[in-house]
């Protein structure tokens, strides 16, 4: 996202100022794996010291390692210390868009689209706020216009569907089939509140997301305020019963507090491009909130159709087929990847988490990989590049994060370097007590950008 609001040339600083947003440096998943508060594992942004040359995960695992180092990402990399002590990304003096650690944002999602389409008018779009009543397509079924309700008639060769879960033109007018995945991903209701804070209370740099009973919370912080939430499994719990759980999770601050549930339907269309309308966002389709896919698949489609626009519809119909057989490939990865986070629980006191490990809810792609890792730790070749959107280094940091062990005994000749391995392990606590004394307080640094502004790249 840093560098698509950067190549729109948007200002960073404008983005903290007038968004409410903060950075985000990963997510904490706690009581994930034990119903436990104190039970936690990070998926920092930072990728694992070594990445791509030298894997540390099977060093990691070796008991005098994971006894001296710590949790799999404190032991490979240092971001989730800097998360746990209320650490900043990067400094006041670092320039808009570059970084000590790597980073992303939480931010106000209104506040932000109104940022974008400023930035839009500014150079040159015309923006129509109108409701669309219907759609007039030619004789080969492609849509000449749309027929808006003030509006009246507004022509166009080519028309990108983001009108949420309607889905005016992808669903309603043509009609693409929607695939569910909630064979996978139980999850089909949220309910959401803003949470103001304590007088000078710290700013998580992180997204938390806690395991509940049947389902789990997320906590973001803003600049102003925090946004909290529960996504549940209505199969496994009642709405009353899930408003009481979120009331009780979110503590005294929840007295007053509204709720209304908020359902959904993981999953995604058979396709996204269809003769000239491409639907992104909502309307191609939606998968739990977890770990920001939305956003993720909303970043890629936009970037591809800017490289990839076609220059006349007989280019279109083969680069729409393009975008259809690799997106179909995008939404099967991310859904493997947030089941990732499920299969390991050892929550067994909750028929939610029972039901989550159960091999019939997981891909046959997922099945394999799994039954590989048991052996094999994963590798570059597990994945692929162009289509999962999750890198290695994501896999790596819940796998392990979840306690799972890769037994690498038959493979012991390929893990001789111990010697480097230490040097990695070593390393890596030198760098966080050097970057720990050098960075500011989250909050402090966004108090500074909004006072003073981060210098021009």
């Amino acid at each position: 996202m840093r560098k698509t609001l950067s190549s729109i040339g948007i200002s960073e600083t404008d983005l903290i100022r007038h968004c409410d947003a903060t950075f985000k440096q990963g997510a904490k998943f706690v009581s994930w794996r034990l119903n436990d508060r104190n039970e936690f594992y990070y998926h920092p942004f930072n990728v694992p010291s070594g990445y791509g040359n030298f894997d540390l995960t099977a060093y990691w695992q070796k008991t005098e390692n994971h006894e001296k180092y710590g949790r799999f990402a404190e032991a490979v990399d240092f971001q989730d210390q800097i998360c746990e002590a209320g650490l900043a990304p990067k400094k006041i003096t670092t320039p808009e868009y570059q970084s000590v650690l790597n980073y992303a944002y939480h931010f106000d999602a209104v506040k932000v689209a109104n940022l974008i389409k400023e930035k839009a008018i500014s150079l040159g779009v015309n923006h129509v706020i109108d409701k669309v009543m219907d759609a007039q397509l030619n004789k080969g079924g492609y849509i000449e216009a749309v027929h808006c309700e003030k509006s009246g008639v507004i022509k166009g060769d080519f028309f990108i569907d983001c009108s949420g879960f309607a889905g005016i033109l992808i669903d309603k007018t043509y009609k693409i089939p929607f695939i569910s995945a909630k064979k996978y991903l139980f999850n089909d209701f949220a309910i959401a509140a803003q949470i103001p804070y304590d007088e000078n209370e710290n700013i998580a740099c992180h997204t938390i997301a806690t395991g509940q009973k049947a389902g789990w919370t997320w906590d973001i912080g803003l600049s102003s305020r925090k946004g909290m939430g529960y996504v549940y499994s209505s199969a496994h719990t009642s709405h009353e019963d899930a408003i009481k759980t979120f009331a009780e999770h979110i503590g005294p601050k929840a007295e007053g507090l509204s709720f209304r549930n908020i359902p959904f339907k993981s999953g995604y269309r058979e396709k996204f491009w269809h003769k000239n309308c491409l639907a992104i966002g909502l309307s191609a389709g939606f998968l739990e909130p977890l770990e920001a896919s939305a956003l993720i698949l909303v970043d890629n489609s936009v970037e591809w159709v800017s490289e990839r626009l076609p220059s006349d519809f007989k280019r279109m119909e083969i680069i729409s087929k393009q975008f259809n057989r690799g997106f179909i490939k995008k939404w099967e990865a991310i859904i493997d990847f947030l089941k990732l986070h499920y299969v390991f629980s050892e929550r067994t006191d909750e028929a939610y988490w029972l039901d989550n490990i159960q091999k019939e809810t997981m891909s046959d792609r997922l099945q394999d990989l799994l039954e590989l890792w048991k052996y094999h730790p994963p590798h570059f070749n597990d994945t692929d590049s162009q289509f999962d959107v999750f890198p290695l280094a994501s896999i790596q940091y819940v796998l392990y994060g979840l306690n799972f062990k890769s037994d690498i005994s038959s493979q012991s000749h390929l893990y001789q370097s111990d010697m480097l391995a230490q040097k990695h392990f070593q390393n890596n606590l030198k760098m966080l007590e050097k970057i720990k004394s050098s960075l500011p307080n989250h909050r402090d640094l966004i108090e500074s950008i909004k006072k003073y502004g981060l210098q021009k790249i």
